[in-house]
């Protein structure tokens, strides 16, 4: 059986399972690419380490990978698909993951403006199309992929609410937007109207100039020429610079330093901003609160105040 049509049986199981595999099918499909499309029992293991190693530097991206085809190849030899798995049994040594990372209010707004170098002359609303991406992601803290998923159906300007649907588990959320993000919104539909509305309200609302849904990996080279243009490279004792995904860890602490400065219950306040991101479980939310400069001096402002409430308690 091709490698193509077993990962086609596979992700086809695992969907009906209730897990999405978005990401996972772009990296399955770039594995049939690489090793060719032949019978899945052909591939050396030679090319799947080739594979599993990429092209630049080790880094996590390898454990994903492995992580992807293990799964393969134990769907594909319980069904007989592949008698043997020809993946390493031991791992390089891994740098640790990419430290999640917190933009400044400042480097938003040189990524809004540096969004001015992507436009050319065939595509007028190239340029509104990312900016709107920008503030859509730091606005609402979604994902790329549930960013670039957005359709018109989606969009309720009267109640000021977005609808989520089919996320990575499997799952509708409704998430809320302020006015001057449901103003934008607004702005950028109008011109997006003027453009081919391919499937009527099951269009993309963030679109190509001829009404097509944006490509993930397109999105993310867009997204490191806005950065590259806005002198944002790598932060000190990094090697990479920050990505297109910290701007969702960005609205999630930006979220929890206006909440201590506004005097609320954050422990109470936190599920809620793990059902507003779309986690499963709070703890995924809790990762994403790094402690930047900011967040812990309003943490340390919170319990200075609760230690003197304490002292004149007793």
């Amino acid at each position: 059986m091709k490698t193509s049509q077993v990962i086609d049986a596979y992700l086809a199981a695992r969907r009906a399972q209730g897990v999405r595999f978005s990401s996972a099918t772009r990296v399955l499909n770039s594995f049939v690419r690489q090793t060719g499309d032949t019978e899945l029992e052909q591939v050396k293991p030679g090319a799947v380490a080739d594979f599993l190693k990429g092209t630049g530097e080790l880094s996590t991206t390898w454990r994903n990978k492995y992580c992807l085809l293990s799964g393969l190849y134990r769907f594909a030899i319980a069904r007989g698909y592949a008698s043997a798995s020809p993946l390493p049994e031991r791992s390089p040594k891994l740098p640790p993951p990419h430290p999640p990372y917190v933009y400044s209010t400042d480097e938003l707004q040189h990524l809004l403006d540096a969004t001015a170098t992507l436009k050319v002359n065939n595509s007028p609303i190239r340029v509104q199309t990312y900016r709107t991406l920008l503030l859509i992601m730091y606005g609402t803290g979604l994902r790329v992929s549930e960013a670039i998923g957005l359709q018109l159906r989606d969009v309720d300007l009267n109640e000021r609410l977005l609808s989520i649907r089919d996320t990575k588990f499997y799952k509708t959320r409704i998430v809320p937007i302020g006015p001057r993000l449901a103003d934008t919104i607004k702005d950028y539909m109008e011109h997006r109207c003027t453009l081919p509305m391919l499937e009527g309200q099951d269009a993309a609302l963030l679109c190509s100039r001829t009404g097509h849904h944006l490509w993930y990996q397109d999105v993310i080279t867009q997204f490191q020429r806005v950065r590259t243009s806005a002198g944002i490279g790598c932060p000190p004792g990094a090697s990479r610079p920050p990505r297109m995904h910290d701007l969702r860890h960005t609205a999630a602490v930006h979220r929890v330093v206006a909440w201590y400065r506004d005097g609320r219950d954050i422990q109470k306040l936190l599920p809620q901003l793990a059902t507003y991101l779309g986690h499963s479980e709070i703890k995924s939310t809790q990762r994403y609160l790094s402690m930047t400069p900011e967040l812990l001096q309003e943490a340390s402002k919170r319990f200075a105040t609760y230690a003197v409430q304490g002292g004149d308690h007793a």
